[in-house]
């Protein structure tokens, strides 16, 4: 399976990594040439080196997502910082290139719902942290 990771932060390097491992063909699409590192260090060895694929380059630019492979994606994943480069960036790559599972990864939880009703697959690391610190704090 051929994954495309856009954002290669603490979330995505580590999915990334993870699919890797896993044998999946990994591509990720960074606009800062430094998140590489993370990369290489959550392997141990360099990202190259293990079968990965690295792009320098801005996720809201088509011609970055071309050259970092989402016209050959089966999975598309979204986790930069930025709710709204993820939901656009998961759009484009839905409605434009026809990636089967594309999922974004969403901060704002009204957000994310909405998009969610809209046939966009959505994680809400806030919403999650929600409901656990409520069933944390408030189950028997």
């Amino acid at each position: 399976m051929f994954v495309l990771v856009v954002g290669a932060g603490r979330v995505g390097a580590a999915l990334a990594t993870s699919a890797l491992g896993n044998g999946h063909i990994v591509s990720v699409l960074d606009e800062d040439p430094l998140s590489h590192e993370r990369l290489d260090v959550e392997l141990g060895r360099s990202w190259e080196e293990a079968g990965g694929r690295f792009t320098i380059g801005t996720a809201m630019e088509v011609d970055a997502l071309i050259e970092a492979g989402v016209e050959e994606a089966d999975v598309f994943i979204a986790s930069t910082n930025g709710d709204n480069t993820n939901l656009v960036v998961s759009q484009i790559a839905q409605r434009r290139f026809g990636v089967d599972r594309v999922i974004a990864r969403v901060l704002d939880p009204r957000r994310a719902a909405w998009y969610s009703e809209q046939g966009l697959q959505t994680i809400c690391p806030t919403q999650i942290a929600i409901e656990q610190l409520q069933q944390a704090a408030f189950s028997a």
